[in-house]
């Protein structure tokens, strides 16, 4: 097994970080018969993965069908198949509930932003319902008395995002892939403008190609080289800008009366926060958006915010006991998309990185094409937008005035 190989071997692949977007980018990798680690500070999928809510929901909040929101359909397509991918690989569920999504409607700009959404997505052919708050109370009949009207989303799912992490993680084992945890990357080593490893807290892992899907710790991860010879244009390479921004978040446990409380398992989601229920009563709530650096902290102004935006959705919210609370780091780059792609600077370096608020939803598609640019070097047309040159690009544009 490759997973078995002492620490000090070379791999043909190191992916920094064990988050989901890394366990599918590895997964893709050694299933394509390259040998590949995953390097993870921590425990695998612990950080941003571990905090999610589990939603496939393009179609709610996309204004228009750019490039972005054709990525996030192309990759909530696959998930069927790659979920049952999985149960044949491991054994386990991930829970992919296909249920649908409501949006709901409840003052005027709400509604006014609704209607723009159904109107462009049903010109634009895509599946979406207008629900009249009757209709719509139908469906989950918990629903606020104060609903004005409401959308269907009969393609945007959910899947249990911490049941995704394991099975990625078994997936990995069944491949032979390494999974190494509590082992931190400390710098990228390059010579001549070509990475060659990682240097860790265990020691130098030599790699013909090193995939960074650190989240929002890749700006932090340095360079080290071997000699003075600067990139081509004469500037050392540097990283695209990821920032933290922390999601809050809670979980309402059930009680023997409200088992169900949203009973047909709808994902909810309005402008200011969304409601996820699970298998077993449990109900998600979330989530802030803050930028406040690496502060995982829970405060009482985002508890606040969470159940405010719960009680508006459903007032009988209120009769459930809180089971759990947690806090955490969504990797933003500059322009809010993901980066992905190969290094210009550095030859063998890749990113894919900076999923912000759609990790979970984007794994299957980032892990694929990933794995199809460094495995077969074909790039795929849907990779084009996301390149992290483009912020390079966009500065050298504005210097000269283009």
């Amino acid at each position: 097994m490759r997973n078995s190989k002492d620490f000090a071997d070379s791999w043909d692949v190191v992916v920094v970080g064990g988050g989901v977007i890394g366990l599918a980018i590895a997964r893709e990798i050694g299933r394509r018969g390259m040998s590949v680690v995953v390097l993870e500070r921590g425990k695998m999928g612990e950080e941003a993965s571990h905090a999610a809510a589990g939603m496939l929901a393009p179609q709610s909040e996309a204004d228009r069908a750019d490039e972005f929101f054709r990525l996030q359909c192309a990759s909530r397509d696959l998930y069927p198949t790659f979920a049952e991918e999985l149960r044949e690989e491991t054994g386990q569920d991930i829970e992919l509930d296909q249920t649908g999504t409501l949006y709901l409607a409840f003052t005027d700009e709400d509604e006014e932003e609704l209607e723009k959404r159904f109107v462009w997505q049903t010109r634009a052919g895509l599946q979406v319902e207008r629900l009249t708050a009757e209709n719509a109370r139908l469906l989950e009949p918990a629903l606020s008395p104060h609903l004005r009207f409401a959308l269907k989303f009969p393609l945007d799912w959910q899947v249990e995002n911490r049941r995704l992490v394991r099975a990625l993680v078994a997936s990995l084992k069944h491949y032979g892939v390494g999974c190494w945890e509590g082992v931190v990357a400390s710098s990228l080593r390059v010579e001549a403008n070509r990475v060659t490893g990682v240097e860790t807290s265990h020691g130098f892992l030599g790699a013909g190609k090193v995939v960074l899907a650190a989240g929002a710790w890749t700006s932090r991860l340095p360079f080290s080289h071997t000699s003075e010879e600067p990139a081509g244009d004469g500037a050392r390479p540097r990283h695209p800008l990821i920032e933290p921004v922390r999601g809050q978040m809670l979980c309402f446990g059930p009680r023997p009366s409200f088992l169900q409380l949203f009973r047909y398992g709808h994902v909810i989601y309005t402008p200011r926060g969304y409601v996820v229920p699970r298998r077993g009563g449990r109900l998600l709530v979330g989530a802030t958006t803050e930028s406040v650096g690496f502060v995982k902290t829970m405060t009482g102004a985002g508890l606040y915010a969470l159940i405010t935006h719960a009680l508006e959705i459903a007032p009988d919210v209120g009769e459930l006991p809180i089971d759990e609370t947690w806090s955490g780091l969504r990797p933003r780059a500059e322009d809010g998309h993901p980066v992905l792609g190969a290094s210009e600077e550095v030859r063998g370096l890749f990113y894919a990185t900076g999923h912000y608020r759609n990790g979970i939803l984007l794994a299957p598609l980032t892990g694929k094409l990933i794995a199809e640019l460094i495995v077969d070097e074909r790039v795929s047309p849907l990779l084009d937008a996301f390149t992290p040159e483009r912020f390079r690009r966009s500065l050298c544009a504005a210097a000269h005035g283009e």
